[in-house]
């Protein structure tokens, strides 16, 4: 494991060193992380180019004043028509079918990686550079995304959608950071106010409850879906909701429902605007169905003993094993229990701390048919 560690640190120096006079396109939201990304690879010589992606909210004035105050170019893409038909309407129309999604996931390859690389072709940059905190390795010819070394701030479960073609162009100098070291590394460069500013929102886009989120973007979804039933694993109606798209799967608070005992939902049923509750037991699971994987290297995922998955971001991987079935899904083998399957989330596969892989987990409906046959 150490040699694969010393190769992929090897391997990022090699990239520094022979980019040194070529052009990086940094990605700046003209907070913490991207600041200090812009800040260490000048140090390391690359001609810098900053590109604010301008998505949501306000004009990005806050990134213009800082590239102009680190002496480098600096661009705008106003792409916030673009971000609402595709990546904001997803996110709607997912909780509209009952699952939960992971815009982040959506928007890296159809938004944010996708732009830098056109941006970077249009401004001749032969890099393009993030502060994600995530490190890459090459193995057998293939770039691999890689467990930053903070664990409370690693984002590699966000970017395996990310295609061979773009990971080839990306630096990410922030994987060998802790996030405490990057607000003092800008400390000593004399940014002390960005270094004490508060953490960015994980959506960039939702401040609050996502369900005052959906009832203002989408107006008519309490008239399209109405009020539903609880109902228990015998579909017995144990009280009414407000409608399915405002639950997700593990949810314990704010049900407004009186049983004696915790409940959580288990299930959701967009068809019947049914929510099923149960107790934390019902939860668990040893098995759960995906769908639409990309796998960097199928034959070494398929036969990994060492294989683990991430079904949401900042949980524990789980050991697993997965099986290719008829219909094209995988069936994913916990080795010990998991909890609370959401459809619509994704659920990334590792090996030690390299990503191997990702997909979404699919409707676990009729899963007991697989499970049998297995």
């Amino acid at each position: 494991m150490q040699e694969c560690w010393t190769y992929a640190c090897n391997f990022i120096m090699d990239r520094s060193m022979e980019g040194t006079q070529k052009k990086v396109l940094v990605g700046m939201s003209g907070g913490i992380d991207s600041t200090a990304t812009c800040l260490m690879l000048k140090e390391q010589g690359y001609d810098i180019v900053g590109l604010t992606m301008w998505v949501w909210g306000d004009e990005p004035v806050e990134a213009r004043r800082l590239a102009e105050s680190m002496g480098i170019e600096h661009h705008v893409a106003d792409e916030r028509e673009a971000f609402r038909q595709i990546i904001v309407q997803n996110f709607i129309d997912e909780y509209r079918q009952g699952r939960t999604p992971n815009p982040c996931v959506m928007c890296n390859p159809l938004f944010k990686f996708r732009i830098l690389t056109e941006w970077a072709d249009r401004l001749g940059c032969a890099y393009i550079a993030t502060g994600h905190y995530t490190r890459l390795e090459e193995r057998n010819g293939k770039i691999y995304i890689v467990a930053g070394d903070d664990d409370k701030k690693d984002q590699s479960y966000f970017l395996w959608r990310l295609g061979q073609d773009v990971l080839r162009r990306c630096i990410f100098p922030l994987g060998e950071y802790t996030k405490l070291m990057v607000r003092d590394y800008l400390r000593d460069k004399g940014y002390t106010l960005k270094a004490d500013e508060g953490e960015s929102m994980e959506v960039c886009f939702i401040q609050g409850d996502y369900r005052d989120f959906l009832r203002q973007h989408c107006p008519e979804i309490d008239a399209e879906v109405g009020k539903g039933w609880f109902v228990n694993s015998e579909g017995v109606k144990l009280g009414e909701h407000k409608g399915f798209p405002y639950y997700t799967i593990g949810q314990r608070k704010g049900l407004e429902i009186a049983l004696g005992k915790p409940a959580y939902v288990l299930k959701i049923n967009p068809q019947k605007n049914t929510v099923m509750l149960g107790d934390a037991e019902q939860l668990r699971t040893r098995y759960m169905l995906v769908e639409q994987e990309q796998l960097t290297d199928e034959a070494e995922v398929m036969g990994s003993d060492a294989l683990m998955v991430r079904i949401r971001y900042r949980s524990r991987p789980i050991p697993c094993s997965l099986r290719r079935l008829d219909d094209g899904r995988l069936l994913v083998h916990f080795h010990e229990e998991a909890s609370a399957i959401a459809p619509g989330q994704s659920a990334v596969f590792y090996i030690g701390r390299r990503v191997v892989g990702g997909s979404f987990i699919a409707s676990q409906r009729g899963i007991g048919m697989y499970v049998t046959e297995g």
